[in-house]
Order: C-alpha cells, then sequence, then structure tokens
C-alpha cells in the first residue's frame, strides 16, 4: 500500500520511475500436502519509459531509449530521466532543482547566457551560434545495479554506470519532457484491491479469533 501511494503522489513528477513489488511463493513439504506460503516482498524500480509531452522549452529534453541524465548532487552523482533544466545567470546548466547536469566526462556544463537559445542535437551535443560549446552526458545503468532513489526522479546505482558512444538507439529529443511511467488507473485499481484483500484478511482473523473464544467457552468447563 505504501507503495502504491507513493506512485500515486508522483503521478506529476517529471521523470519519475514507479516502485513495484514482486512477490515469491515458498513450498513447504513438512506436512502431508505441500504448503505455499508468500515472500514478505521485494520492491523494484519500474523501467518503463514514461510519456512524452512537448514544452517548445529549449532546455527540455527527452530520452528516447535505455539511458539517464547524470546530475552533482551533495550525495554524489545522481542519474535521472527527468530533461527538464535551466541556465543560471552565469550560464550553469542545471536541474529544475539547482543540480549541476554533467557531460559524459562528469564535468558542470556551461553555456554563454549571451550567445543566444541553445540547440541540443539527438546525440546531446549543444551549441549556440553555430558554434559547440557542450556536451549532454547519456549514461547506462547496469541492470543488475540495485538502485537507491534520491528525491523523486533521482537515482544513484551501485554499480558505476556507462557512458553512451553509440546513439543508434538512444537520442534526445529537444523541446520535449518525459513524465511519470505511472498509470494512475492501474494504481487506484491495486489500491482498492489492497484494501479489500486487508479487510477480508481481518475480517477472516476476526470471525477465527471469535470462534476459539466460543469454543474455549463452550468446552472449557466440562474438559
Amino acid at each position: 500500500m505504501n507503495t502504491v501511494a507513493q506512485n500515486v503522489a508522483n503521478l506529476n513528477t517529471g521523470g519519475y520511475r514507479a516502485e513495484e513489488v514482486k512477490f515469491e511463493t515458498i513450498l513447504s513439504q513438512a506436512g502431508a500436502g505441500p504448503v505455499a506460503f508468500s515472500s514478505p516482498g521485494e520492491s523494484f524500480v519500474s523501467q518503463r519509459a514514461g510519456p512524452v509531452s512537448k514544452t517548445d522549452n529549449p532546455l527540455d529534453v527527452a530520452i528516447q531509449g535505455d539511458a539517464w541524465l547524470a546530475m552533482n548532487t551533495p550525495s554524489g552523482t545522481v542519474y535521472t530521466r527527468d530533461g527538464r533544466m535551466k541556465m543560471t545567470e552565469a550560464g550553469e546548466l542545471q536541474t529544475m532543482d539547482g543540480h549541476p547536469v554533467l557531460d559524459m566526462g562528469g564535468a558542470p556544463i556551461a553555456l554563454d547566457p549571451q550567445a543566444g537559445t541553445p540547440t541540443i542535437g539527438r546525440d546531446g551535443m549543444i551549441s549556440q551560434g553555430g558554434n559547440q560549446v557542450g556536451a549532454l552526458g547519456l549514461f547506462r545503468i547496469d541492470p543488475r545495479s540495485k538502485m537507491t532513489r534520491f528525491a523523486n526522479s533521482g537515482f544513484m546505482p551501485s554499480r558505476p554506470a556507462a557512458a553512451v558512444q553509440d546513439f543508434t538507439s538512444i537520442s534526445v529529443q529537444q523541446g520535449y519532457a518525459e513524465g511519470a511511467n505511472v498509470n494512475p488507473v492501474i494504481e487506484m485499481t491495486k489500491m482498492i484491491m489492497i484494501s479489500r484483500t486487508f479487510e477480508s484478511a481481518a475480517s477472516t482473523i476476526s470471525e477465527t479469533e471469535s470462534s476459539l473464544m466460543s469454543a474455549i467457552r463452550t468446552l472449557g468447563p466440562g474438559s
């Protein structure tokens, strides 16, 4: 329920990746017949891409394919799919939360505030006035990495991310932004199902305890 509630709360968070929970069945052969138990559940980050919408903001980019932008934070390098950016008066390219956006070498990107509107190519190359002034770093995260969430749409992987060199299947689209990959209909359905299942289980437990107490009262004096 906590996982579903978190997903619903971030329906409008740019680049948010939904949290999912998987359960495994554990079989016990101790009795005459097999008995199934459920594991406590393990959470993981959904890798589905979120919907892309047109913003017409030249500092917004949507990533096409399996790649992430990098930003520098007090906790270290964090990766995100939220491509909404801004430029400071000094020309530093930052996320909307004020974290410096990094190039493929891990260095902050600086633009010229006086050089006009930047153009961002599909490979992340940034140009101003016809001159290349920098490049967005795009990174692949090892699928075996354990993802630690940073704020809402950022992640810190347990394994090093690798800079993208081949842009055949990966690109960025200027003037667009990726939204949360949360399906509100599915999440609300999950919430209703979980609530009803909990109520049913609680009712069953209550009825079982009531029957047990009734049996004790009935059989107790004669035992």
